[in-house]
């Protein structure tokens, strides 16, 4: 059996193993040495995710359609293995061994991890999205043959999702709107790259991702790469949207049409593609400028655009399709903060001791 006890000297978890197993005697110079005992370190080989065909971990990322979970991913497995096995660019090699454990080795193995992970004070989100990492692979890995065992009966820590859906209204939306200088190009784009984001209610990555040929101005349109998306999906700008966007694209001019839609202007990077990271350092700039003290995104002005939306019309249905959620009970979180059902009849009940 494994088991954790606090160091005596740092308070650091420390793995005591107090029963013999069939596999710890086949792996007594296993890779796991630090995490589980034993004594072996295996050599690395070559960088991480570019050794050869049969590393599991790179097939398992070319099998995810979004460059944001593939790198989410590759951050977190190659944490689990640095912490595990002390291998922080693991080699095929090492991953086909952790694979190749059996199910009590590997279920213990990971418990460990998380155990780890709970001794660090990570918040519950990001421990589960590193063990889904594991997992996924695990359930990859067991799908092309190359592992016996499932981790799907290790639970995640228990997470209040979407704690905070506020952003800000439409009265200081319009202060940061204000802040862009249309008479100069910069100023025409971010007036866009804004109107855009408030508008339609759209991830950082479905802006990032858009090309000039993605936008049809006649029938006010514009094609974006949902999250989650293997192919565009079209979806209706508003007037007011499209013409900022044609203000942006007449003041560039030659423009072709595989263009990124949104591209940097200032001299060492003129022309490429502005990235989430950019548009994110876009947002905050204009946000402070506007005297907005809420530290802001993109995702914070698709919380502020959502809750609007809901003020407006109150139809969660319709809000659903603006915000594209796949369940209505995500916007049904933005809803109740909205209206603080809860506090509302904190209130009532309150009021009820004084009659």
């Amino acid at each position: 059996m494994i088991s954790i006890q606090n160091s005596p000297s740092d308070g650091n978890p420390q793995i005591v193993q107090t029963c013999e197993n069939a596999h710890y005697d086949k792996f007594s110079i296993s890779p796991f040495d630090t995490f589980m005992g034993s004594s072996l370190s295996l050599a690395n080989n070559g960088s991480w995710l570019h050794q050869c065909q049969d590393d599991l971990i790179s097939q398992l990322l070319q099998d995810k359609r979004s460059a944001n979970t593939r790198a989410a991913y590759e951050r977190d497995l190659r944490h689990f293995f640095e912490v595990v096995a002390n291998a922080p660019k693991p080699s095929p090699q090492l991953v086909a061994e952790f694979l190749s454990l059996d199910r009590f080795a590997a279920v213990s193995l990971v418990l460990r991890y998380k155990a780890y992970l709970l001794h660090k004070g990570l918040k519950p989100a990001t421990i589960n999205r590193r063990l889904a990492a594991i997992k996924s692979l695990v359930k990859f890995a067991r799908k092309v043959g190359k592992c016996s065992y499932s981790l799907e009966d290790i639970e995640g820590e228990r997470n209040q999702a979407y704690r905070d859906t506020t952003g800000i209204n439409i009265t200081a939306f319009k202060r940061v709107l204000k802040q862009c200088d249309r008479s100069t190009l910069k100023g025409l784009r971010d007036y866009a790259v804004l109107h855009l984001f408030w508008s339609n209610a759209l991830r950082r990555n479905e802006v990032a991702t858009l090309d000039v040929r993605d936008f049809d101005p006649n029938d006010k349109t514009l094609a974006i790469l949902g999250k989650g998306q293997a192919q565009k999906q079209v979806i209706t700008i508003s007037e007011g949207t499209t013409q900022a966007i044609l203000a942006w694209l007449n003041a560039r001019k030659s423009i072709d049409p595989n263009a990124p839609l949104f591209v940097a202007v200032s001299h060492n990077k003129r022309g490429h593609r502005l990235t989430g990271e950019a548009l994110r350092q876009l947002v905050e700039g204009y946000c402070l400028k506007a005297g907005v003290t809420k530290k802001m995104s993109p995702h914070r002005i698709r919380h502020s655009s959502i809750t609007h939306a809901l003020d407006e019309t109150g139809d969660v249905r319709k809000v659903q399709k603006l915000s594209r959620h796949k369940k209505i009970e995500t916007v049904m979180l933005y809803d109740d903060n909205r209206i603080n059902a809860q506090g509302s009849l904190t209130e009532l009940l309150s009021n009820a001791l004084e009659e």
